[in-house]
C-alpha cells in the first residue's frame, strides 16, 4: 500500500490508518482516508506468539507455508499475518525470454495459484539469513530462504523483501517481493550471513 500525499498525512496515517480493522481505506485525498471502503474482507484473529516480534511473525510466515506432499497449509494462519489489502509479488525471467517480469497477486490470489501447488510438491521453505531495518512502526526485512520441493527433489535459494508495520499492538505485514536465485543472480556473501 503506497500513499503519495503530503507531509501532514502521517499524522492522520498514524491516527488512522494504523489502527486497522476488517475495512480497507482508499489513500486518495486525506479525507477519503477516513472513509471505510465498501468491500470488507475478513482477517482471522492471529496467534498472539506470530506478531508480537518481528521474529515471531517471520517464524510464522515460513511455518505456514511449509509441509510435506499432502498436508494442507492453515490459510487462516496465513491471513492473519498480513494486512488485508497486502500484496505477494515475485520478480522472475519471462517464459521463454530473457526479459524480467513482475508478478503481482492479492493474498487471495496466491492461496489459490501456490495453495495447491504448495500441497502437491511437498514445498518447505526456511530462513538462513536475515536483515532488518527498523524505523517508527515501520520495518523492512531482507530474509533469505531456502525453498525444498520434496516431490521432485530440489532446493532453490532467494531474497523475500518483507515490509511490515506495527500498528501499537502487533506487527503486521505489508508486502512481499521476493526474487530466486537463478544462473546470471547469485546470493552474495552478504545476504548469507545473518544480522537480525
Amino acid at each position: 500500500m503506497k500513499i503519495i500525499q503530503h507531509i501532514s498525512i502521517a499524522g492522520i496515517l498514524l491516527s488512522s490508518c494504523l489502527t486497522l480493522t476488517t475495512s480497507s481505506y482508499a489513500a486518495d485525498t486525506p479525507i477519503m482516508l477516513q472513509q471505510v471502503s465498501p468491500v470488507t474482507v475478513a482477517t482471522p484473529p492471529a496467534r498472539i506468539a506470530d506478531v508480537q516480534t518481528i521474529d515471531g511473525i517471520m517464524a510464522a510466515l515460513y511455518d505456514v507455508i511449509s509441509g510435506g506432499i499432502g498436508q494442507a497449509r492453515d490459510w487462516n494462519r496465513m491471513r492473519s499475518l498480513f494486512i488485508p489489502e497486502a500484496r505477494i509479488m515475485a520478480i522472475s525471467p519471462k517464459r521463454d525470454s530473457k526479459d524480467l517480469g513482475l508478478r503481482i497477486l492479492t493474498l487471495s490470489d496466491y492461496i489459490a495459484n501456490s495453495g495447491p501447488i504448495l500441497v502437491d510438491t511437498g514445498f518447505r521453505e526456511k530462513e538462513i539469513s536475515r536483515k532488518t531495518e527498523l524505523w517508527g512502526e515501520l520495518a523492512q526485512v531482507f530474509t533469505t530462504y531456502e525453498t525444498t520441493m520434496d516431490k521432485n527433489k530440489t532446493t532453490q535459494r532467494g531474497i523475500n523483501s518483507v515490509q511490515l508495520m506495527y500498528d501499537g499492538t502487533r506487527w503486521w505485514i505489508v508486502s512481499l517481493l521476493f526474487e530466486a536465485e537463478r544462473a546470471q543472480l547469485s546470493l552474495p556473501d552478504t545476504y548469507l550471513n545473518s544480522t537480525k
